[in-house]
């Protein structure tokens, strides 16, 4: 379903749903006040549409395993955001519930469905680690669960979501994503004296990145991909991939197409790369307007090519990854890769990547980022300097180097 949409959805009618919410839970509280459950046997993630911040949820799932070592864990997405869930292999692949999205009439009917196998599973507590989202607000409260832990704005002017979760935790926009997911399990391991949760220092040691180790199956079978692609006289050489793409969340995060034209001209002027385009099928046609471009024999169409899983091992296989900043930044963070990303309606300080072999460029504009969870990720701007002020030769500049070194 279209994004826009989605959010014309979540507006008009999430408002309204969750008053209604808070309405209901008001009054359910007058005749029986809740309690909260203290040692949570069945625990529901929620997290639908953002696959980058799924993996950036890892260390809110080992903190979650590491306070209830005995809670079976489930988790809520859109059925094209399942994949990112699978591969951390933290929740089992059957207590994975996907809603399809791909129509209104398909999200109605996969939503109720999926709620009412939810319901059955006599939830103890959800966590809805949506920043901007009221549907899974929506669905948090309609799972049955008995503690609804989410992000609440407080006295802030932004997103409405209603007033029925038990655990309402301040989002906080200068600190990295993932501490502000940990900042869930805390507040609902926390006493509820503190308001607002969580009082704590947040702590790197707490942060843990997923590692990606390909099965042997997946693996043979993108080397006989690229074994199939690749020139017979360039099998030796450095694999460079090239993401131009972005959600449509925020297309707003593309660095230029013909500003990968010319950093690909200036990475092909070196002999030795060999330079991929990556993306989805229905990315084929950009891919392919960048290549007769580029018009080289080293620069390829690899677009629609890979499954998800696919996808990762070749991030796993090859040397360097340029892209905008979208879930594949995170992605590569779980292989060995070396990633360079451009950040610009979005900060890197609350969406940057983990780990130690990722470049970042963010000029830091006065008007960035000029998306955020209070705005619904929608911006003003139809002219993203703050993206076109990266220049191919600075990218290269950095890039240079790792052409010649090999890999780690």
């Amino acid at each position: 379903m279209n994004t826009q949409l989605m959010r014309k959805i979540d507006r008009r009618a999430g408002k309204p749903i969750c008053f209604l919410l808070t309405l209901a839970h008001k009054f359910l509280k007058v005749f029986k006040k809740p309690s909260a459950v203290r040692h949570p046997k069945n625990i529901l993630f929620i997290e639908m549409s953002e696959m980058g911040s799924i993996i950036l949820a890892y260390s809110l799932f080992m903190k979650t395993k590491q306070y209830y070592p005995e809670a079976c864990l489930y988790f809520l997405t859109f059925k094209q955001s399942r994949y990112a869930v699978d591969i951390l292999h933290i929740i089992p692949k059957n207590n994975v519930f996907a809603i399809d999205n791909r129509n209104l009439w398909f999200l109605a009917l996969s939503t109720v469905k999926s709620l009412r196998r939810l319901r059955r599973k006599n939830l103890d507590m959800a966590v809805d680690m949506e920043t901007f989202s009221r549907f899974s607000a929506i669905l948090s409260y309609l799972c049955g669960a008995k503690n609804r832990v989410g992000f609440y704005r407080f006295n802030q002017e932004g997103l409405y979501k209603g007033r029925f979760l038990t655990h309402e935790v301040p989002f906080n926009p200068h600190i990295h994503m993932t501490q502000n997911m940990l900042n869930l399990i805390y507040a609902a391991h926390s006493p509820k004296s503190d308001i607002p949760p969580t009082k704590r220092i947040p702590d790197d040691k707490d942060t843990r990145i997923p590692k990606y180790l390909p099965p042997k199956d997946i693996e043979q079978k993108v080397r006989k991909k690229l074994a199939a692609i690749i020139p017979l006289k360039k099998k030796n050489s450095k694999i460079i991939l090239i993401n131009p793409n972005a959600s449509d969340i925020v297309p707003l995060r593309r660095w230029p197409a013909e500003y990968y034209i010319r950093l690909i001209r200036l990475i092909l002027k070196n002999p030795n790369p060999v330079i991929l385009i990556t993306g989805k099928a229905s990315e084929k046609k950009q891919a392919e307007k960048i290549i007769r471009e580029v018009a080289s024999d080293r620069c390829l169409n690899f677009a629609g090519k890979t499954s998800f899983p696919e996808l990762i091992t070749l991030y796993h296989m090859a040397d360097i990854l340029i892209t905008n900043d979208s879930g594949p930044v995170h992605f590569s963070t779980m292989t060995g890769i070396r990633t360079f990303v451009f950040f610009g309606p979005e900060t890197p300080e609350l969406f940057g990547p983990l780990g130690e072999k990722s470049h970042v460029f963010y000029k830091g504009m006065a008007c960035s980022p000029c998306v955020s969870a209070f705005n619904q990720k929608h911006s003003p701007c139809r002219d993203n300097q703050c993206l076109k002020s990266i220049t191919p030769e600075e990218v290269f500049e950095k890039v240079l180097p790792y052409l010649v070194q090999e890999k780690v």
